[in-house]
Order: structure tokens, then C-alpha cells, then sequence
């Protein structure tokens, strides 16, 4: 079991290096919960691969800089998705 813990850890930070993905669109595409992903990339991968763990963490702090942007554009598209079919 643990090795299988350790291999998803890795296969999780080199997604989200690939990709430039976020927790929740990694959670995603594995299957798995958002907290399970941020959990295996936060404690298991720093000490299985630190090179790894220093890009992966370069991305989540990046995109929880962006997050309020993301929520702001959800609000904007949310509300003029609503507007239009008031609308029509």
C-alpha cells in the first residue's frame, strides 16, 4: 500500500507540473478528493522527491495568488449567464 501512496504522489506533481493545473482540476482527473491531492503533494512528496515538491509548490502558490481572480470571473459569468436567460 505504501508504495502505491508514494507513486500517486509523484504521478500527482508531475500532472500538475505538466499541466499548470490546479488541486481541484487535478482531483479531477484522478479521482480523488481535493484534500487527498493537496495532502499527498504537501506531506509525501517533499520527502520522495524535493526538486519535484519545490516546482509543484511554485504552482499552488501561484494559483492561490490567482484564486480570487478565478472566483471573481466565476461571480461575473455566473450573474450574465442569469441576465441572459431573464432576458429571453
Amino acid at each position: 500500500m505504501k508504495g502505491i501512496l508514494e507513486e500517486r504522489a509523484v504521478r500527482l506533481g508531475e500532472y500538475i507540473i505538466e499541466h499548470k493545473s490546479t488541486v481541484r482540476d487535478t482531483a479531477a482527473v484522478f479521482g480523488i478528493s481535493k484534500s487527498t491531492v493537496h495532502k499527498d503533494l504537501t506531506t509525501l512528496l517533499p520527502g520522495l522527491n524535493a526538486g519535484l515538491y519545490r516546482e509543484v509548490r511554485a504552482i499552488l502558490d501561484f494559483n492561490k495568488e490567482e484564486r480570487h481572480l478565478r472566483g471573481g470571473e466565476a461571480t461575473k459569468q455566473k450573474y450574465a449567464c442569469l441576465k441572459r436567460l431573464k432576458h429571453q
